[in-house]
C-alpha cells in the first residue's frame, strides 16, 4: 500500500515524545509498504523549532526511514505561549499541510490517515482527500474538544461550539474512525457514529525495543550511576503539561521526604518550570527532573526503575484513555503507580500489573506508595503486565490489523 500520513507531531529520529506512528510506520515499511508522512517543525512538548528549519516554511527528508518519506510544513512558534498562539500553531500547520500535500507530495497514494489531536488538522485530510479522490481514516487518539474544556485549556464558547460543529462533520466525512480505547468507541456511537464505521487500534507495547535496550544493559549499575542506590524509584515519562497535572506527585513527595522514594520525572512541557520552582521552593530532594531523551535511552531509566508512574488530572474525560506510557512500563515488567481512572484503571486491574491511586488525592498516592514499601508483589506485578501486553498490545500484532483495514477502505 501507498500510505499518506497526517501527523502534526511525527517524532524526529532520536526525539522523546509520543513514538505510536514512529513505530507504526517501521512495522510497515518493513512489510514493504509507502509511507509518506506530512508533520510539522515545532515539538509539541517544547513548542520549539530546530534550527535547520528556521527561515523554512517546507523541509524533505526522504527515506528517513527504509520506505518512509517525511515532509514537514511550517507551524508558528507561539505554539506554547497561549491559547491563541495554541489555537494559531494548529492552524498554522493545517494551512503549511495543506499547501505541501496538494503541491510536495508526489505519486498516487491509496489512502490517507490522519491522527488526532489536534482536531483541526481533519481539514487538510478532508480537502486533500477530495482533491486526490482517495478516503481519508480519521483516528481518535483523544477526545477532543472534550478534553481541552474539561483541564480549562479551551473556554471561549464561540470555538467550542465551532470545536463540536467541525468534530461532527470530520466524522461524517472520514471512511472510518480508528479509536484507541474501548470508551472512546462508545462516546462516538452516544453521538451518532454508526459503530460499523468504528475500528479499534490502540496503543501498544514496543517489545522489540524493550529487548534491544535490556540486552547487556546493567539496570542496577545504571541505577547507582544515577545516584539511587538504595532508593525506592518511581520515574514518570512523558509531557509536563496542565493535563498531566504533576503538581500532585510533587506534594506527594513533600509527605515522603522521610522515606527512600524519589520520584524521577523525564520530559518537558509548558509546566516544568513551575514545577521545578515548586520543587525548589519546598526544598525537597526527593524529586529529579530529567530533559526528553530518546525512546531507547528512556528505557533504560525505566528498566533501573522500581515502578512507573502514569498520572494525569482529575477529569471525567481521561477516564476514556490509555496512557501510552503504560505500555512502555508494561513492556519493561514494571509495575505501575496509576493515578488515572476509567479505562486505565480496568487496564491495571485486569492484568494485575500495578496500584490505582485516586488522581489528585495526595493522601491516597502517598499511603498507596508507603504500602508498597511493605509488600513483596513488586516483581510479580511487572510480569503480570509484561505477559498482559504481549498478549493484547504487540504493536506488530496490531499494525497488521491496521493494514488489514486501510486495506479495505483504499479498495470501497
Amino acid at each position: 500500500m501507498k500510505i499518506l500520513l497526517l501527523h502534526q507531531y511525527f517524532l524526529e529520529k532520536n526525539e522523546g515524545g509520543g513514538s505510536r506512528f514512529n513505530e507504526m510506520t517501521k512495522v510497515w515499511s518493513d512489510q514493504n509498504h509507502k509511507i509518506t508522512v506530512l508533520s510539522g517543525m515545532v515539538n509539541y512538548n517544547t513548542g520549539l523549532k530546530p534550527e535547520r528549519y528556521k527561515g523554512k516554511y517546507f523541509y524533505e527528508d526522504k527515506n528517513f526511514y527504509n520506505n518512509v518519506d517525511v515532509i514537514r510544513s511550517h507551524v508558528s512558534e507561539a505554539y506554547n505561549v497561549n491559547f491563541l498562539g495554541r489555537l494559531w500553531g494548529y492552524f498554522s500547520f493545517v494551512f503549511s499541510a495543506t499547501y505541501a500535500g496538494l503541491f510536495k507530495v508526489k505519486g498516487k497514494h491509496d489512502v490517507i490517515l490522519v491522527t488526532s489531536p489536534p482536531l483541526f488538522v481533519g481539514i487538510t485530510a478532508f480537502i486533500l482527500s477530495r482533491f486526490k479522490r482517495i478516503p481519508f481514516v480519521f483516528e481518535v487518539r483523544d477526545l477532543w474538544p472534550e478534553s481541552a474544556i474539561d483541564t480549562g485549556v479551551l473556554q471561549n464558547k464561540l470555538i467550542i461550539k465551532l470545536a463540536y460543529w467541525f468534530e461532527n462533520f470530520i466524522y461524517k466525512k472520514a471512511s472510518l474512525i480508528n479509536v484507541l480505547t474501548p470508551a472512546f468507541r462508545d462516546k462516538l456511537i452516544e453521538k451518532g457514529v454508526p459503530k460499523e464505521k468504528i475500528c479499534f487500534i490502540p496503543n501498544a507495547a514496543d517489545f522489540s525495543l524493550a529487548e534491544a535496550v535490556q540486552n547487556k544493559f546493567d539496570a542496577q549499575k545504571f541505577k547507582e550511576d544515577l545516584g539511587f542506590k538504595d532508593k525506592f524509584v518511581i520515574t514518570y515519562v512523558g509531557a509536563h503539561g496542565v493535563a498531566n497535572h504533576l503538581i500532585q506527585l510533587v506534594e506527594a513527595a513533600d509527605k515522603l521526604s522521610d522515606t527512600q522514594v524519589v520520584f524521577q520525572l523525564i520530559g518537558s512541557g509548558m509546566q516544568k518550570k513551575m514545577l521545578q520552582e515548586e520543587v525548589k521552593k519546598k526544598n525537597l530532594d526527593n524529586v529529579i527532573f530529567r530533559d526528553p531523551v530518546p525512546k531507547s535511552e528512556v528505557f533504560k531509566f525505566i528498566l533501573a526503575s522500581d515502578m512507573g508512574a502514569s498520572v494525569l488530572k482529575n477529569v471525567d474525560t481521561f477516564k476514556t484513555i490509555y496512557s501510552n506510557k503504560t505500555f512502555d512500563y508494561m513492556s519493561c515488567k514494571k509495575p505501575i503507580l496509576l493515578a488515572i481512572d476509567g479505562v486505565s484503571r480496568i487496564l491495571v486491574e485486569s492484568a494485575n500489573c500495578g496500584v490505582y491511586v485516586e488522581p489528585e488525592n495526595i493522601e491516597s498516592i502517598v499511603n498507596a506508595i508507603k504500602r508498597i514499601l511493605n509488600e513483596n508483589e513488586l516483581e510479580l506485578m511487572g510480569l503480570n503486565g509484561y505477559n498482559y501486553a504481549l498478549q493484547h498490545f504487540d504493536r506488530k500484532r496490531l499494525a497488521e490489523n491496521y493494514i488489514g483495514y486501510l486495506k479495505s477502505i483504499s479498495k470501497k
